[in-house]
């Protein structure tokens, strides 16, 4: 089967276009403009072109018929009419977004799926749980929205008996999943323009969770959303003393760590002793509190929750009588409308704060 991807140098499409590759499809692509990542997948061997046009997607149709088109879920919102979907329309291609492939993957694979969902804190989790997973010699399979330097975005190992997902809720993907694990990594209102309101996006939260057969969530979020507890759903504590052991630094990046080990305790029985000593050597992943020179770091921060994260990993880095400067440039100015009462008291430590356009 040829499967086409548009939008193939997103962070959600690229990788999956590789772990198609790697589950034995034809795969190629397109992306509006050149990036590192495109470069990326056309070094291992994926045929894709820049331009998204009628004539080359025809180009390629008349060479290799395509079987499926996937799509990023941003396409349509860009160009309701965008060419490739034209096109696949017309031709009578198979068109979908990303969950339908992954779902089928995973399916056809046999594959245990541990999904990693959360408005904050999702890809710092995701990362860990594959570093611990990596640690153990346990091959997986798995897909992050971020780069990480151990691994590749995306990527499905041969004997995988696990998938390790980063479910993002963004045109609420992540109910496609039914996970034999659920991990809630934080939870606050965001994607306003896809959930009406704050209890809209909590509900479908709260349908993920049902879906799964084990959930871990922390008790603050439980509570938030109105989940009633069950058998299936374990729910943790962020002052559990367990996370005083990690010595990663920065509170949230703890944080983050202790769900990642109760993850892959609850899939593997491996040791929490052992799964700490491992997580402890954890390299991080770009834009997390990314050293890109001395005492500069970069940071992916789009909700106040997640600044205030990096704002207090910052404090623990600074040395005594170091200023602590930021340039904060806000996530889409359509989030701002929405959450611009919350920015309160997010940087306090900054000895200055430049706030740039978006």
């Amino acid at each position: 089967m040829h499967i086409f991807f548009s939008g193939i140098g997103g962070s959600g499409i690229g990788p999956l276009a590789l772990i198609a590759k790697q589950a034995g499809f034809e795969v190629s692509g397109s992306d509006k403009q050149e990036s590192d990542y495109t470069h990326s997948l056309q070094k291992q061997g994926v045929d894709l072109y820049i331009g998204q046009t009628t004539e080359a997607i025809a180009a390629l149709h008349a060479k290799k018929p395509i079987d499926w088109l996937v799509y990023s879920s941003s396409i349509p919102r860009e160009n309701p009419n965008h060419p490739e979907i034209l096109f696949a329309q017309k031709n009578h291609i198979k068109i979908s977004k990303r969950d339908e492939l992954l779902s089928q993957i995973i399916t056809k694979k046999h594959l245990k799926l541990l999904g990693i969902a959360g408005t904050h804190g999702k890809s710092t989790t995701t990362a860990m749980v594959i570093w611990l997973f990596k640690q153990l010699g346990v091959p997986i399979g798995h897909s992050v929205g971020a780069k990480i330097g151990f691994a590749p975005m995306g990527q499905l190992q041969p004997d995988s008996q696990f998938f390790v997902y980063e479910c993002d809720e963004f045109d609420r993907n992540f109910l496609a999943f039914n996970c034999d694990l659920a991990v809630i990594t934080g939870i606050s209102w965001d994607h306003h323009e896809i959930f009406s309101s704050r209890q809209d996006y909590y509900d479908s939260f709260k349908q993920f969770i049902t879906q799964a057969k084990q959930t871990i969530i922390w008790q603050d979020d439980q509570q938030e959303i109105g989940l009633s507890a069950s058998a299936s759903i374990s729910v943790t504590r962020k002052d559990d003393a367990n996370i005083k052991t990690i010595q990663l630094v920065g509170e949230y990046n703890r944080q983050d760590a202790w769900q990642a080990i109760l993850a892959v305790h609850e899939v593997t029985k491996q040791p929490i002793a052992k799964l700490v000593a491992h997580i402890n050597s954890f390299p991080g992943l770009k834009q997390r509190m990314e050293l890109i020179a001395p005492n500069l770091y970069s940071n992916y921060a789009h909700t106040p929750e997640k600044i205030k994260a990096g704002m207090a990993t910052a404090l623990e880095l600074a040395q005594p009588g170091q200023n602590l400067i930021v340039i904060y440039e806000p996530l889409t100015n359509r989030r701002q409308h929405f959450i611009k009462n919350d920015y309160k008291n997010c940087f306090e430590g900054a000895n200055k704060i430049y706030w740039v356009p978006t």
